[in-house]
Protein backbone atom coordinates (compact mmCIF):
# COMPACT_ATOMS: atom_id res chain seq x y z
CA UNK A 1 0.00 0.00 0.00
CA UNK A 2 1.03 3.72 -0.47
CA UNK A 3 1.36 4.33 3.28
CA UNK A 4 4.03 2.28 3.71
CA UNK A 5 5.90 4.29 1.88
CA UNK A 6 5.54 6.87 4.03
CA UNK A 7 8.14 7.80 7.47
CA UNK A 8 8.10 5.90 10.38
CA UNK A 9 10.47 7.74 12.30
CA UNK A 10 8.48 10.81 13.15
CA UNK A 11 8.59 11.02 16.81
CA UNK A 12 8.73 14.11 19.02
CA UNK A 13 13.14 14.55 19.67
CA UNK A 14 12.70 16.95 22.66
CA UNK A 15 12.11 16.06 26.16
CA UNK A 16 9.87 19.02 26.67
CA UNK A 17 7.90 17.80 23.77
CA UNK A 18 7.78 14.78 24.26
CA UNK A 19 6.98 14.78 27.96
CA UNK A 20 4.99 18.16 27.57
CA UNK A 21 2.11 17.09 29.46
CA UNK A 22 3.94 15.52 32.17
CA UNK A 23 5.77 19.37 32.10
CA UNK A 24 2.04 21.13 32.36
CA UNK A 25 1.19 19.20 35.08
CA UNK A 26 3.98 19.82 37.33
CA UNK A 27 4.31 23.54 36.48
CA UNK A 28 0.52 23.80 37.52
CA UNK A 29 1.43 21.91 40.91
CA UNK A 30 4.20 24.03 41.33
CA UNK A 31 2.44 27.59 40.75
CA UNK A 32 -0.52 26.43 43.43
CA UNK A 33 1.86 25.75 45.81
CA UNK A 34 4.13 28.73 45.21
CA UNK A 35 0.30 30.66 45.69
CA UNK A 36 0.34 28.82 48.61
CA UNK A 37 4.11 29.47 50.01
CA UNK A 38 4.40 33.17 48.44
CA UNK A 39 0.48 34.47 47.99
CA UNK A 40 1.55 38.39 47.32
CA UNK A 41 4.17 37.14 44.59
CA UNK A 42 1.63 36.92 42.06
CA UNK A 43 0.05 39.94 42.74
CA UNK A 44 3.59 41.76 42.66
CA UNK A 45 4.48 40.30 39.87
CA UNK A 46 0.99 41.13 37.84
CA UNK A 47 1.55 44.30 38.80
CA UNK A 48 4.68 44.95 37.10
CA UNK A 49 2.82 46.43 34.09
CA UNK A 50 2.73 49.12 31.43
CA UNK A 51 -0.12 51.50 32.11
CA UNK A 52 -1.81 54.13 30.19
CA UNK A 53 -4.28 56.32 32.36
CA UNK A 54 -3.50 54.72 34.86
CA UNK A 55 -4.99 51.34 33.32
CA UNK A 56 -2.43 48.06 33.50
CA UNK A 57 -2.26 47.55 29.61
CA UNK A 58 0.51 45.22 29.47
CA UNK A 59 1.96 43.12 31.93
CA UNK A 60 5.66 43.21 31.43
CA UNK A 61 6.19 39.29 33.06
CA UNK A 62 3.60 37.67 30.71
CA UNK A 63 4.76 40.03 27.84
CA UNK A 64 8.55 38.79 27.76
CA UNK A 65 7.21 35.14 28.46
CA UNK A 66 4.94 35.40 25.33
CA UNK A 67 7.52 36.98 23.17
CA UNK A 68 9.55 34.10 24.01
CA UNK A 69 7.18 31.56 23.22
CA UNK A 70 6.06 33.05 20.09
CA UNK A 71 9.77 34.40 18.01
CA UNK A 72 11.02 30.88 18.06
CA UNK A 73 7.53 30.14 15.34
CA UNK A 74 7.95 33.36 13.85
CA UNK A 75 11.46 33.39 12.99
CA UNK A 76 10.79 29.78 11.01
CA UNK A 77 8.27 31.58 8.58
CA UNK A 78 9.88 31.34 5.37
CA UNK A 79 7.56 34.90 3.58
CA UNK A 80 8.34 33.82 0.11
CA UNK A 81 6.43 30.91 0.70
CA UNK A 82 3.39 32.51 2.24
CA UNK A 83 3.38 34.90 -1.19
CA UNK A 84 3.53 31.57 -2.93
CA UNK A 85 0.90 29.43 -1.12
CA UNK A 86 -2.02 30.36 -4.23
CA UNK A 87 -0.29 27.05 -5.52
CA UNK A 88 -1.67 24.90 -2.77
CA UNK A 89 -4.99 26.52 -2.68
CA UNK A 90 -7.66 23.90 -1.58
CA UNK A 91 -5.81 23.42 1.62
CA UNK A 92 -4.94 27.03 2.59
CA UNK A 93 -8.57 28.16 2.07
CA UNK A 94 -9.76 25.07 4.22
CA UNK A 95 -7.96 26.27 6.94
CA UNK A 96 -9.13 29.99 6.28
CA UNK A 97 -12.60 29.08 6.29
CA UNK A 98 -12.56 26.77 9.40
CA UNK A 99 -10.42 29.17 11.93
CA UNK A 100 -12.09 32.34 10.63
CA UNK A 101 -16.13 31.73 9.18
CA UNK A 102 -16.49 28.62 11.49
CA UNK A 103 -14.66 28.18 14.95
CA UNK A 104 -15.01 30.94 16.73
CA UNK A 105 -19.05 31.07 16.45
CA UNK A 106 -19.05 26.70 17.13
CA UNK A 107 -16.74 27.82 20.14
CA UNK A 108 -19.38 30.56 20.77
CA UNK A 109 -22.02 28.16 20.97
CA UNK A 110 -20.78 25.58 22.40
CA UNK A 111 -19.35 27.03 25.48
CA UNK A 112 -22.94 29.45 26.05
CA UNK A 113 -24.57 26.12 26.46
CA UNK A 114 -22.58 24.24 29.04
CA UNK A 115 -20.99 27.31 31.29
CA UNK A 116 -24.32 29.32 30.97
CA UNK A 117 -27.30 26.34 31.06
CA UNK A 118 -25.55 23.23 32.06
CA UNK A 119 -23.10 23.77 33.71
CA UNK A 120 -24.34 27.04 35.54
CA UNK A 121 -25.48 25.16 38.73
CA UNK A 122 -22.04 23.54 39.42
CA UNK A 123 -20.34 26.62 38.82
CA UNK A 124 -22.41 28.84 40.99
CA UNK A 125 -25.31 30.47 39.45
CA UNK A 126 -24.15 33.69 42.02
CA UNK A 127 -21.11 33.03 41.81
CA UNK A 128 -18.98 36.33 40.28
CA UNK A 129 -15.28 37.65 39.19
CA UNK A 130 -13.63 40.38 39.11
CA UNK A 131 -12.25 41.47 35.98
CA UNK A 132 -9.77 44.73 35.14
CA UNK A 133 -11.96 47.82 34.12
CA UNK A 134 -11.77 48.30 30.39
CA UNK A 135 -8.69 50.11 29.09
CA UNK A 136 -9.92 53.71 28.65
CA UNK A 137 -13.31 53.06 30.75
CA UNK A 138 -13.77 55.96 33.39
CA UNK A 139 -16.86 54.94 35.21
CA UNK A 140 -18.60 55.41 38.52
CA UNK A 141 -18.81 53.05 41.28
CA UNK A 142 -22.49 50.83 40.98
CA UNK A 143 -22.93 51.96 37.13
CA UNK A 144 -23.79 49.07 35.35
CA UNK A 145 -21.22 48.23 32.16
CA UNK A 146 -22.31 44.85 29.97
CA UNK A 147 -23.17 41.97 32.10
CA UNK A 148 -20.89 43.86 35.15
CA UNK A 149 -20.99 46.24 37.84
CA UNK A 150 -18.40 48.30 38.86
CA UNK A 151 -17.14 48.06 42.08
CA UNK A 152 -14.19 49.46 44.37
CA UNK A 153 -11.48 46.52 45.72
CA UNK A 154 -8.50 47.05 47.53
CA UNK A 155 -8.52 51.44 46.24
CA UNK A 156 -8.99 50.10 42.77
CA UNK A 157 -12.36 50.22 40.54
CA UNK A 158 -13.35 46.78 39.03
CA UNK A 159 -16.04 45.03 37.37
CA UNK A 160 -17.43 42.39 38.88
CA UNK A 161 -19.18 40.00 36.70
CA UNK A 162 -20.78 36.74 36.72
CA UNK A 163 -18.00 33.61 36.95
CA UNK A 164 -19.52 31.55 34.58
CA UNK A 165 -18.93 34.51 31.67
CA UNK A 166 -15.90 34.97 32.93
CA UNK A 167 -14.51 31.23 32.14
CA UNK A 168 -16.74 32.35 28.59
CA UNK A 169 -14.53 34.99 27.57
CA UNK A 170 -10.89 32.75 27.80
CA UNK A 171 -13.11 29.73 25.78
CA UNK A 172 -13.59 32.67 23.41
CA UNK A 173 -10.43 34.16 23.15
CA UNK A 174 -9.65 30.53 22.66
CA UNK A 175 -11.81 30.04 19.76
CA UNK A 176 -10.34 33.10 17.64
CA UNK A 177 -7.12 31.79 17.99
CA UNK A 178 -5.98 29.45 16.08
CA UNK A 179 -2.68 27.33 16.17
CA UNK A 180 0.79 28.59 15.01
CA UNK A 181 3.25 27.18 17.11
CA UNK A 182 2.14 23.47 17.96
CA UNK A 183 0.83 22.38 15.18
CA UNK A 184 3.92 22.12 13.28
CA UNK A 185 4.69 19.27 15.60
CA UNK A 186 1.36 17.62 15.20
CA UNK A 187 1.50 17.87 11.58
CA UNK A 188 4.95 16.34 11.91
CA UNK A 189 4.03 13.49 13.79
CA UNK A 190 0.72 12.70 11.66
CA UNK A 191 3.39 12.83 8.67
CA UNK A 192 1.69 15.78 6.88
CA UNK A 193 3.05 17.95 4.72
CA UNK A 194 5.89 20.35 6.71
CA UNK A 195 6.41 23.10 3.86
CA UNK A 196 1.91 23.22 3.60
CA UNK A 197 1.90 23.21 7.39
CA UNK A 198 4.41 26.26 7.42
CA UNK A 199 2.82 28.18 5.01
CA UNK A 200 -0.44 28.00 6.47
CA UNK A 201 0.86 28.66 9.68
CA UNK A 202 2.39 32.02 8.30
CA UNK A 203 -0.67 33.29 7.48
CA UNK A 204 -2.82 32.39 9.83
CA UNK A 205 -0.34 34.62 11.86
CA UNK A 206 -0.63 37.46 9.38
CA UNK A 207 -4.44 36.92 9.35
CA UNK A 208 -4.57 37.02 13.23
CA UNK A 209 -3.45 40.54 12.83
CA UNK A 210 -6.68 41.70 11.09
CA UNK A 211 -8.94 39.45 12.43
CA UNK A 212 -8.15 38.24 15.94
CA UNK A 213 -9.17 42.03 17.51
CA UNK A 214 -12.08 41.97 15.09
CA UNK A 215 -14.24 38.80 16.02
CA UNK A 216 -12.69 39.03 19.94
CA UNK A 217 -14.65 42.30 20.09
CA UNK A 218 -17.67 41.25 18.72
CA UNK A 219 -18.35 38.12 20.13
CA UNK A 220 -17.10 39.50 23.65
CA UNK A 221 -19.72 42.42 23.02
CA UNK A 222 -22.26 39.87 22.05
CA UNK A 223 -21.78 37.57 24.85
CA UNK A 224 -22.24 41.09 27.34
CA UNK A 225 -18.36 41.01 28.14
CA UNK A 226 -17.55 44.74 27.55
CA UNK A 227 -13.77 44.57 25.92
CA UNK A 228 -12.40 47.49 24.29
CA UNK A 229 -11.54 47.29 20.86
CA UNK A 230 -8.26 49.12 21.47
CA UNK A 231 -7.06 46.59 23.91
CA UNK A 232 -7.79 44.01 22.00
CA UNK A 233 -5.78 45.42 18.92
CA UNK A 234 -3.03 45.77 21.48
CA UNK A 235 -2.83 42.43 22.43
CA UNK A 236 -2.52 40.92 19.02
CA UNK A 237 0.72 43.86 18.38
CA UNK A 238 2.49 42.68 21.37
CA UNK A 239 1.93 39.28 21.23
CA UNK A 240 1.88 38.61 17.71
CA UNK A 241 3.02 41.46 15.20
CA UNK A 242 6.13 42.13 17.55
CA UNK A 243 7.51 38.54 17.47
CA UNK A 244 6.29 38.44 14.04
CA UNK A 245 8.80 41.57 13.01
CA UNK A 246 11.37 40.59 15.01
CA UNK A 247 11.76 36.71 13.62
CA UNK A 248 11.16 38.35 10.05
CA UNK A 249 14.46 40.65 10.20
CA UNK A 250 16.40 38.92 12.56
CA UNK A 251 16.06 35.63 9.95
CA UNK A 252 16.76 38.07 7.13
CA UNK A 253 19.82 38.90 8.82
CA UNK A 254 21.16 35.51 10.11
CA UNK A 255 20.76 33.86 6.76
CA UNK A 256 22.76 37.13 5.22
CA UNK A 257 25.54 36.47 8.00
CA UNK A 258 25.94 33.24 8.88
CA UNK A 259 23.85 30.96 5.81
CA UNK A 260 20.52 28.85 5.58
CA UNK A 261 22.21 26.01 6.50
CA UNK A 262 23.63 27.14 9.68
CA UNK A 263 20.40 29.03 10.46
CA UNK A 264 18.44 25.86 9.95
CA UNK A 265 20.95 23.57 11.95
CA UNK A 266 22.37 25.61 14.30
CA UNK A 267 20.33 28.24 15.37
CA UNK A 268 16.56 26.79 15.44
CA UNK A 269 17.76 23.81 17.42
CA UNK A 270 19.22 26.46 19.82
CA UNK A 271 15.55 27.65 20.21
CA UNK A 272 13.43 24.39 19.77
CA UNK A 273 13.15 24.04 23.76
CA UNK A 274 12.36 28.03 24.39
CA UNK A 275 8.89 27.99 23.36
CA UNK A 276 7.99 25.62 25.62
CA UNK A 277 9.92 27.01 28.37
CA UNK A 278 8.27 29.66 28.17
CA UNK A 279 5.18 28.47 28.22
CA UNK A 280 5.88 26.45 31.61
CA UNK A 281 6.72 29.70 32.92
CA UNK A 282 3.69 31.64 31.93
CA UNK A 283 1.82 28.44 33.54
CA UNK A 284 3.65 28.43 37.00
CA UNK A 285 2.91 32.52 37.44
CA UNK A 286 -0.99 31.88 35.84
CA UNK A 287 -1.87 28.86 38.67
CA UNK A 288 0.34 30.48 41.41
CA UNK A 289 -2.80 33.66 41.71
CA UNK A 290 -5.59 30.50 40.63
CA UNK A 291 -4.77 28.20 43.08
CA UNK A 292 -6.73 29.16 46.07
CA UNK A 293 -9.91 28.87 43.38
CA UNK A 294 -8.79 25.28 42.40
CA UNK A 295 -8.31 24.16 45.18
CA UNK A 296 -11.49 25.26 46.54
CA UNK A 297 -13.43 23.94 43.49
CA UNK A 298 -11.22 21.66 41.59
CA UNK A 299 -14.17 20.45 39.61
CA UNK A 300 -13.55 23.32 37.75
CA UNK A 301 -11.62 22.65 35.50
CA UNK A 302 -13.26 19.49 34.47
CA UNK A 303 -16.68 22.27 33.73
CA UNK A 304 -14.19 24.36 31.21
CA UNK A 305 -12.60 21.41 29.70
CA UNK A 306 -16.22 19.55 28.61
CA UNK A 307 -16.68 22.20 26.16
CA UNK A 308 -13.23 22.97 24.45
CA UNK A 309 -12.88 19.33 24.03
CA UNK A 310 -16.44 19.22 21.88
CA UNK A 311 -15.48 21.74 20.22
CA UNK A 312 -11.67 20.64 19.29
CA UNK A 313 -13.06 17.13 18.41
CA UNK A 314 -15.91 19.24 16.09
CA UNK A 315 -13.71 21.14 14.38
CA UNK A 316 -11.11 18.28 13.52
CA UNK A 317 -14.22 16.39 12.20
CA UNK A 318 -15.35 18.97 9.97
CA UNK A 319 -11.66 20.07 8.90
CA UNK A 320 -11.01 16.55 8.11
CA UNK A 321 -14.54 15.96 6.51
CA UNK A 322 -14.02 18.35 4.21
CA UNK A 323 -10.44 17.94 3.35
CA UNK A 324 -11.86 14.20 2.18
CA UNK A 325 -14.94 16.53 0.11
CA UNK A 326 -12.09 18.50 -1.61
CA UNK A 327 -9.52 15.24 -2.57
CA UNK A 328 -7.32 16.73 -0.69
CA UNK A 329 -3.99 14.14 -0.25
CA UNK A 330 -3.61 12.55 3.43
CA UNK A 331 0.01 14.62 3.79
CA UNK A 332 -2.08 18.04 3.10
CA UNK A 333 -5.57 16.88 4.92
CA UNK A 334 -3.90 16.02 8.38
CA UNK A 335 -2.37 19.60 8.91
CA UNK A 336 -5.42 21.14 7.62
CA UNK A 337 -7.64 19.67 9.96
CA UNK A 338 -5.22 19.83 13.00
CA UNK A 339 -4.83 23.68 12.59
CA UNK A 340 -8.48 24.51 13.24
CA UNK A 341 -8.60 21.93 16.22
CA UNK A 342 -5.67 23.45 18.32
CA UNK A 343 -5.43 26.74 19.81
CA UNK A 344 -2.95 29.64 20.01
CA UNK A 345 -3.33 29.57 23.17
CA UNK A 346 -0.28 31.56 24.00
CA UNK A 347 -1.81 34.44 22.64
CA UNK A 348 -5.07 33.40 24.37
CA UNK A 349 -3.62 33.54 27.23
CA UNK A 350 -1.32 36.55 27.46
CA UNK A 351 -5.09 38.69 25.78
CA UNK A 352 -6.89 37.12 28.73
CA UNK A 353 -4.48 38.92 31.36
CA UNK A 354 -4.09 41.70 29.58
CA UNK A 355 -7.76 42.39 29.25
CA UNK A 356 -9.24 41.11 32.45
CA UNK A 357 -6.00 40.03 34.90
CA UNK A 358 -3.68 37.60 36.17
CA UNK A 359 -6.73 36.22 38.77
CA UNK A 360 -9.66 36.26 36.14
CA UNK A 361 -12.01 33.31 35.57
CA UNK A 362 -10.88 34.49 31.63
CA UNK A 363 -6.98 33.84 32.11
CA UNK A 364 -7.81 30.35 33.78
CA UNK A 365 -10.35 29.52 30.82
CA UNK A 366 -7.25 29.98 28.68
CA UNK A 367 -4.67 27.98 30.84
CA UNK A 368 -7.40 25.08 30.92
CA UNK A 369 -6.95 25.04 27.02
CA UNK A 370 -3.03 24.23 27.17
CA UNK A 371 -4.08 21.39 29.84
CA UNK A 372 -6.40 19.68 28.00
CA UNK A 373 -4.82 20.34 24.30
CA UNK A 374 -1.27 18.21 24.47
CA UNK A 375 -3.36 14.97 25.01
CA UNK A 376 -6.18 15.97 22.87
CA UNK A 377 -3.63 16.44 20.37
CA UNK A 378 -1.89 13.72 20.50
CA UNK A 379 -4.70 11.05 19.99
CA UNK A 380 -5.78 13.01 16.85
CA UNK A 381 -2.19 12.40 15.72
CA UNK A 382 -3.25 8.94 16.47
CA UNK A 383 -6.47 9.41 14.41
CA UNK A 384 -5.08 10.49 11.31
CA UNK A 385 -2.31 8.04 11.14
CA UNK A 386 -4.54 4.84 11.48
CA UNK A 387 -7.23 6.63 8.67
CA UNK A 388 -4.76 7.99 6.22
CA UNK A 389 -5.44 4.93 4.14
CA UNK A 390 -8.83 6.81 3.13
CA UNK A 391 -7.08 9.32 1.06
CA UNK A 392 -4.65 9.21 -1.43
CA UNK A 393 -1.20 10.03 -0.85
CA UNK A 394 1.44 12.29 -2.37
Amino acid sequence: MMRETLPDDRKMTSIFERYLTLWVGLCIAGGIVLGKIAPGAARSLDGMAISVSGAPVVSIPIAICLFFMMYPIMVKIDFASVINAGKSGKPVLLTLFINWCVKPFTMYGIAMVFLGFLFRGFIGADAIDLVKMPFGLDLPVGAAHGAGVVVLQDGMKMLQVPLWRSYFAGCILLGIAPCTAMVLVWGYLARGNDGLTLVMVAINSLTMLVLYGVLGGFLLGVGRLPVPWQALLLSVAVYVALPLVAGFFSRKFIIRAKGEQWFNEKFLHVLTPITIIALLTTLVLLFSFKGEVILANPLTILWIAVPLFIQTLLIFALGYWMAKLLKLTYEDAAPAAMIGASNHFEVAIATAVMLFGLSSGAALATVVGVLIEVPVMLMLVGFCKRTSGYFRHA
